[in-house]
């Protein structure tokens, strides 16, 4: 398994991830000290939701790692668990595009959803909520990756402990914006339970054959 980690274009991913991560922290060295201490510390949310824009730098430099981080990561994992298969540069490239693309048409649609409903502000703080989480799981697949690449640490070990802690991440993250927006999800569960099928597990089951098709 480790024959094809000194492979140099796992290195130049890590390294454009890493750089991306330390460009953001460049851009704003206190806002990125903040959001480091998101996971239990609701300062962050309260305090930058009210300056996120469309297009955010900060946001967009981490949402660079972490495209690439899980990328990279859903490599290691698709080799371990489920077939071995040699790094072709063009597949990995399709599997990047495959998660960058669903990523961003999830985030556009819900924002349309948002404004069909006229619930902008309501959408745009949720959203802003998400994005933070997941771009602080690309920070924890981006550690991963490193103790995949460059050490000799059980692949099984470091994937398996990595999908646990971003699974508990993110499920801080959900409960954090059901508790902000409870009182409108309450009286419109039916419609909740729909987005969470449509807008949450939806895309990543289309990722997961998107995987599958191009076998990496």
């Amino acid at each position: 398994m480790r024959n094809y980690i000194t492979h140099e274009w796992f290195t130049i991913f890590t390294i454009v991830g890493l750089f991306s991560v330390v460009i953001a922290k460049y851009l704003n060295t206190l806002r990125f000290k903040d959001f480091l201490y998101v996971i239990g510390n609701s300062k962050y949310l309260k305090l930058y939701v009210k300056d996120q824009k469309f297009i955010d730098q900060f946001d967009s430099f981490l949402f660079i790692n972490l495209s690439l981080s899980l990328s990279t990561f859903l490599f290691f994992a698709y080799n371990t668990f489920v077939n071995t298969i040699d790094f072709e540069l063009i597949s990995f490239l399709k599997l990047l595009f495959a998660v960058s693309t669903i990523l961003i048409i999830k985030t556009l649609l819900e924002r349309l959803i948002g404004s069909l409903f006229e619930m902008d502000s309501l959408i745009d703080d949720y959203l802003f909520q998400k994005t933070t989480f997941k771009n602080f799981s690309g920070i924890i697949f981006l550690i991963a990756n490193l103790f995949l690449l460059y050490t000799d640490v059980s692949m099984d070990i470091v994937i398996i402990s990595a999908v646990v802690i971003v699974c508990l991440i993110n499920a801080i993250g959900f409960l954090t914006s059901f508790k902000t927006h409870q009182k409108l999800i309450n009286p419109n569960f039916f419609y909740f339970l729909l987005y969470l099928c449509a807008l949450e597990i939806g895309p990543y089951v289309l990722l997961f054959k998107v995987i599958r098709e191009y076998n990496v």
